[in-house]
């Protein structure tokens, strides 16, 4: 059994990991919830979503939880902090928890790597600020976006009540000829019961942030063979080395 331990900012999508669990062999997702505020998407509010006295508070329990890794399940709330930042951000959750840290934002940049993809549209739920703060995030990281695409939803609670239609609609909209992959950044919208159908719709990889952010703390614990066909093109292929 391999544990990865998630800290995840308030509730909106966080049943989307247990649907993981279940597509995975010997994997265990505990949840440890942060507190939001009002759950705005404004800078400001972002911001203070991700800093370092929120996400110490729930370190004690992700550890007794057994995890072997840790990871800031929140997109805006570790890119909104910019390249340099959000890299601290992970440093101090490495210092806190004693175990491999990182955040959604870096399980994207890892994730584009593993699917073999440099030129990406993006399909945000964000307004256009932040989205533009999360293309900034991609273009540090070497990473050419060639469409964004922003929905303008201002809080989580209004994205978490999208069924899989409204998610599929954003997917296509903000999908170009020239992109490799697809990214979906907001873990507090539920894609994963319909990755299938996002990919089948472009054709291409789609990276959505809950499915990347189990995917990247199964990286930094090193886990081998953790693959399913339920849950797109990055979970999708088993190596000729026996990983996943």
């Amino acid at each position: 059994m391999t544990t990865v331990g998630l800290l995840y900012p308030g509730h909106s999508a966080e049943d989307d990991y247990p649907r993981i669990e279940t597509l995975l062999t010997g994997v265990n997702v505990p949840i440890v919830h942060t507190r939001t505020g009002d759950g705005a998407r404004r800078v400001d509010a972002l911001l203070e979503v991700g800093s370092a006295e929120r996400l110490a508070a729930g370190m004690e329990e992700l550890r007794l939880s057994g995890a072997e890794a840790v990871v800031w399940a929140s997109t805006s709330g570790s890119f909104v902090h910019g390249w340099e930042g959000a890299q601290q951000q992970v440093r101090g959750l490495a210092v806190a928890a004693g175990l491999p840290a990182s955040s959604t934002s870096f399980g994207f940049v890892h994730a584009l790597r593993e699917v073999g993809a440099r030129r990406v549209a993006v399909a945000a739920t964000y307004p256009d600020d932040v989205t533009e703060l999360f293309a900034g995030f991609l273009k540090a990281a070497g990473t050419e976006v060639v469409a964004a695409g922003a929905a303008g939803a201002v809080t989580a609670a209004e994205v978490a009540a999208w069924g899989p239609e409204r998610v599929l609609e954003l997917v296509r909209a903000a999908d170009h000829p020239g992109a490799e992959a697809v990214l979906v950044p907001d873990t507090a919208l539920h894609t994963v019961a319909c990755l299938p159908e996002l990919e089948a719709a472009v054709g291409k990889p789609v990276l959505t942030a809950n499915q990347v952010t189990v995917w990247e703390g199964l990286r930094l614990a090193e886990r081998r063979g953790a693959w399913s066909t339920d849950l797109g093109a990055l979970f999708a292929r088993k190596r000729e080395d026996g990983t996943g």
